[in-house]
């Protein structure tokens, strides 16, 4: 395994890191495998070298949380691993349950805090930006948790580019913890975030760990097209995708990507990996891993150098996308995600 830091600050973390909404709860996504299923993908990735885990509060409504930390208190050493989670999305409907008002995001992170059975938070990220509180009582109330020791970092996911510059210029001018990463929605079907985001990124020290690095398995080859529903389990309960990718150039993308694979006698997955990793700002791609086999072929992929024209190549297809993956849902509750 390859190791790189966070943005600019001194943790060293694995390019690679396990998203954990796979594990927890199949009541929650028929996907998701239970704890003992997912028992041989914690195992493997801390034998890998993987040290860079990614859950959130939402994901089968707490019980990754739960997953993650038993697993990792397990197979890991605590003072290796880098923990991550989120808090936004509300597990139900009733008052300040979900948001980011100082109570809920105090109230929130000690319930993460319990859920994972540690004492601090390595990485606590944004699951998106609230529209009802200004950012001025976010910071503060991530501040004072870094204060506190309850978190150690602080990050964001996806936004627009000036709601991240502005909070990157409040956090400077009141001296409080600043965002260290951006986790937000970048692959080479979906590429809007070049236009500003990954620019502000590069020049701030922002450490980028995108989602949906591989386009909800467009790019592992495990689609026959834009929309299918039968190739996978996820596949056909996953409306998101259908919501994300839907235009005819995203297919030339997926073509252009297997046709590299081919040609270098690789998978699919592993060159899209191979390109997001070439990207500056890229710090590490969250995958997330149902198969065992998935999970070797991202950890392989972090040592496939692509030239400069295999990048060509893969870019050449792109075609310009309506703002996708922000999420700004009218109800907080993770039930309509």
């Amino acid at each position: 395994m390859q190791y790189t830091y966070l943005g600019r600050t001194g943790v060293r973390v694995s390019k690679i890191c396990l998203g954990c909404m796979s594990y927890g709860s199949s009541d929650w996504r028929d996907w998701v495998l239970s704890e003992e299923d997912a028992r041989p993908f914690f195992r493997r990735a801390v034998e890998a070298g993987i040290n860079f885990f990614d859950t959130a509060d939402m994901y089968s409504l707490g019980e990754s949380e739960e997953v993650t930390g038993r697993l990792l208190r397990e197979y890991a050493n605590f003072d290796e691993v880098v923990i991550a989670t989120k808090v936004f999305f509300a597990q139900n409907n009733h008052p300040n349950m979900g948001g980011l008002s100082r109570k809920h995001i105090q109230q929130a992170c000690e319930a993460s805090l319990r859920r994972l059975g540690v004492d601090c938070i390595d990485l606590y990220q944004l699951h998106r930006l609230d529209p009802h509180t200004p950012i001025d009582e976010v910071l503060a109330a991530l501040d004072n948790l870094v204060r506190q020791g309850k978190i150690r970092y602080i990050g964001a996911s996806s936004c627009y580019a000036w709601e991240f510059a502005r909070a990157l210029g409040e956090s400077e001018k009141q001296g409080w913890a600043r965002f260290a990463s951006m986790q937000n929605h970048y692959n080479l079907v979906y590429r809007e975030e070049e236009r500003e985001m990954m620019p502000l990124c590069e020049a701030e020290g922002i450490g980028v760990i995108p989602w949906s690095p591989l386009a909800r398995g467009l790019l592992a080859g495990s689609r026959r097209a834009l929309d299918d529903r039968e190739s996978t389990t996820r596949a056909g309960s996953d409306g998101i995708a259908q919501a994300l990718y839907d235009q005819a150039g995203d297919w030339e993308v997926v073509e252009a990507t297997a046709k590299i694979a081919a040609e270098r006698g690789v998978e699919p997955a592993q060159i899209a990996l191979a390109w997001l990793l070439s990207k500056p700002a890229v710090t590490a791609p969250i995958i997330g891993a149902t198969r065992l086999p998935h999970l070797e072929s991202a950890i392989a992929a972090v040592d496939i150098e692509l030239d400069a024209s295999e990048i060509e190549a893969l870019e050449a297809p792109y075609r310009p996308h309506p703002v996708r993956g922000l999420g700004r849902p009218a109800l907080l509750t993770s039930s309509r995600l």
